[in-house]
């Protein structure tokens, strides 16, 4: 385990390199007043021409991307601008690498001035075209794949394309109204409309949904926050993963790296009212103030004795990035009663757990066969803190529990894990394998070096089968890769798994905020600063992971993988390294069975198929024709619950907790939580992907394959 002081270290070198990079600016304007803004976009420049593994040059060509991108970001659906805009803002179109380079900021202000006046002019229109009826008999239809659009030439091919949409989210509520009566007509107490009610009523329901989006962006989008979306363009144009992290944001990513954070303990959900705290955790913060209940609406926070923030119009995420902070910190809700009186509570943040979020495990009798489940949500650490939450270190407790439990085979479940710690992968791959490389880095100077597991032995030796899909990616791939290549288990899932072969590091911009968390004034990026290979030496870049066993997944046919992104590096290969695989012989001869059972399952056939049509169906123009829409939907809905049933087990399988989870399964303190661990442990007994996994693994234990090393 990596020391406390080697952690250090590491942070103080990166920062020492960041801080550099923040004081790097053009001095071939020295009567230039420089700007926090463009002090900052120059350093994010900086660092990317000079720390990025494979930087564009940030040229014309570069400005035209960045110019194209931002625009399509700030209008996803080609409704706010109009052509005379993108017009206008033509003459910045090849100066923005000249911006990045020290001059001016121009463009993203020019760009949020006429954003603020727009604003305010698509609500108008859609407010206007929302209180009168539509008709639904009219043949035409509306284009789902809006990014492929041209911005509006004028005012009138504008107001007709928002028109076009709110009368889609229209029919789409007209449609379940109408529904909801046919199904209830004869009901006690229940009241039929006519048609002419419903519409009205479902435009109502449109008005109501498009106002709360449109009063989300006034609320949280303002000019700071479209710079800061200005310069994550930028830093994804050089590739998907290298992103701007402002301190609010920089302050999740930690979280959600290291499973900590520090809140008032309450659950929030957002409803017609705003944001309500939907449950109090059980000897948190909020729960030890007395003056925090379920139900109360939450209507400002303030960050101690600071003028407090109106959160109406916000959806719950911003509200929580608001509430979180740092250990110790003061945060102050203005909150609603049910019996409407108004106070302002004072709570002092607290560690909050987030044990919901880690490892978690489960026994599956398959027949004669016990077989041990190993659930793992991402690649966590907490690096900050000895005894901080190592997903390596959990995973090993897993392992050691369900060997208690007698198993005689283990899946290890990485299913839409999207990755994490570079350093914890390492450790988890050497639970299982007996010493060796894991996986190559390679940097920009085209050196490369492998990331050994160094401890001898392997405190699991048995049948493993790894589960991944298309959204299994980073870390997830490493570890899938190192399993296979060393013919350590069987890999089974969907035809790729995402195709991520890069490393990333953080990079903090500006003063320290605090002494504890690491976190700077201006944010941070996270830079993309090496690739990672196999120890086969190719890439998972663009590429994958491809399982030895191929199984029918409901994302398999979006574009949702790094292949998918126009900004990705390219694939490519290195040299191997030496490595000894396992002696697992008996394996291909179970592989080989499992396709063949696989492609002979005419229900799994079945389902690829279906998901193939979706896939299809979901970029057609969708019809604003009623009769169209409702053959349409009646198709989709059919294909759908189709696909439920084939991917649902109609029997469920035997699946418990283990006898030392018992307590956090059935008797847990605090009740909600307790009750959403048994809803996962529900979810699992009918999920037909692991089912046919435990299968798998029960050919494995059959096939008594040795598990040794080949001399």
């Amino acid at each position: 385990m990596k020391s406390r002081k080697g952690v250090v270290l590491t942070a103080i070198v990166l920062f020492g390199v960041l801080f550099f990079a923040f004081r790097v600016i053009d001095r071939t304007h020295p009567e230039i007043n420089i700007t926090t803004k463009q002090r900052l976009l120059t350093a994010i420049g900086s660092l990317l021409e000079q720390g990025h593994y494979s930087p564009k040059t940030i040229n014309d060509a570069f400005s035209k991307e960045i110019f194209k991108k931002y625009l399509n970001e700030l209008d996803g659906d080609k409704t706010l601008f109009l052509q005379s805009d993108i017009d206008s803002f033509k003459k910045y179109e090849i100066t923005l690498d000249d911006e990045i380079h020290g001059s001016p900021i121009l463009f993203a202000p020019a760009v949020s001035a006429v954003y603020d006046k727009r604003l305010p002019q698509v609500i108008a229109l859609y407010q206007n075209i929302l209180s009168t009826p539509f008709d639904f008999n009219k043949d035409e239809t509306f284009t789902t794949e809006v990014e492929k659009l041209p911005f509006a030439a004028d005012e009138a091919e504008r107001k007709d394309r928002l028109r076009k949409e709110v009368k889609l989210y229209t029919l789409e509520k007209y449609v379940e109204l109408q529904e909801q009566r046919e199904k209830n007509k004869g009901t006690k107490d229940f009241v039929v409309k006519a048609d002419t009610a419903l519409e009205r009523e479902a435009r109502m329901k449109v008005l109501k949904i498009m106002d709360k989006r449109y009063d989300r962006l006034k609320s949280t989008f303002n000019e700071d926050q479209r710079f800061n979306a200005y310069l994550n363009v930028i830093t994804n144009l050089m590739d998907p993963h290298t992103d701007y992290f402002p301190p609010i944001e920089k302050r999740a990513f930690d979280e959600e790296m290291s499973r900590r954070f520090y809140g008032i303990g309450a659950q929030l959900r957002e409803d017609d009212y705003g944001i309500k705290i939907a449950s109090v955790q059980t000897g948190g913060a909020a729960w030890k103030s007395g003056e925090i209940h379920a139900n109360d609406i939450i209507l400002k926070v303030a960050q101690g004795k600071e003028e407090p923030v109106d959160v109406s119009g916000y959806a719950t995420e911003d509200a929580v990035k608001l509430i979180r902070g740092n250990k110790g910190t003061e945060v102050r809700l203005t909150i609603k009663k049910l019996d409407g009186t108004i106070k302002v509570v004072s709570i002092i943040r607290e560690e909050v757990a987030l044990d919901e979020g880690l490892v978690r495990g489960a026994v599956i009798q398959n027949g004669p066969d016990k077989i041990g489940y190993i659930y793992l949500p991402e690649f966590y650490a907490d690096f900050e803190r000895e005894n901080g939450s190592r997903c390596s270190e959990d995973v090993a407790q897993e392992v050691e529990k369900l060997k208690a439990e007698n198993v005689k085979g283990i899946v290890l479940d990485i299913r839409t894990n999207g990755g994490g710690s570079l350093y914890e992968v390492v450790q988890m791959v050497g639970l299982f394998i007996n010493q060796g490389p894991v996986v190559q880095v390679r940097d920009k100077e085209g050196k490369s070096s492998a990331l050994n597991d160094k401890q001898s032995g392997a405190i699991y030796d048995g049948p493993l089968a790894v589960m991944v899909n298309e959204l299994s990616a980073s870390a997830s791939e490493i570890f899938a890769a190192a399993i296979q290549d060393y013919k350590r288990g069987i890999i089974i899932g969907s035809t790729s798994t995402y195709g991520k072969g890069t490393v990333q590091k953080t990079v903090p911009f500006g003063k320290p905020i605090d002494f504890t968390s690491g976190r700077t004034e201006y944010g941070a990026v996270k830079l993309t600063f090496q690739k990672y290979y196999r120890i086969n030496g190719g890439s998972v870049q663009l590429k994958g992971v491809t399982p030895d066993v191929i199984l029918p997944d409901a994302y398999e046919f979006y574009k949702l993988r790094e292949k998918d992104n126009a900004s990705a590096l390219p694939w490519d290969e290195i040299a191997k390294v030496p490595y000894q695989t396992w002696d697992n012989a008996d394996l291909n001869t179970v592989i080989q069975k499992e396709n063949a059972k696989i492609s002979e399952n005419k229900s799994l056939n079945l389902l690829r198929s279906n998901l193939l049509w979706l896939s299809k169906n979901a970029e057609m123009p969708m019809s604003l024709n009623i009769n169209q829409y409702k053959a349409m939907q009646k198709q989709i809905r059919a294909t759908v619950t189709q696909n439920n049933n084939l991917l649902k087990l109609n029997k469920e399988m035997n699946v418990e907790a283990m006898a030392v989870d018992k307590d956090k399964f059935y008797n847990n303190p605090d009740k909600p939580k307790g009750d959403r661990y048994l809803a996962w442990l529900k979810s699992i007994k009918t999920d037909i992907h692991l089912d046919e996994t435990v299968q798998m693994v029960s050919d494995m234990i059959r096939s008594s394959a040795p598990t040794v090393l080949k001399k």
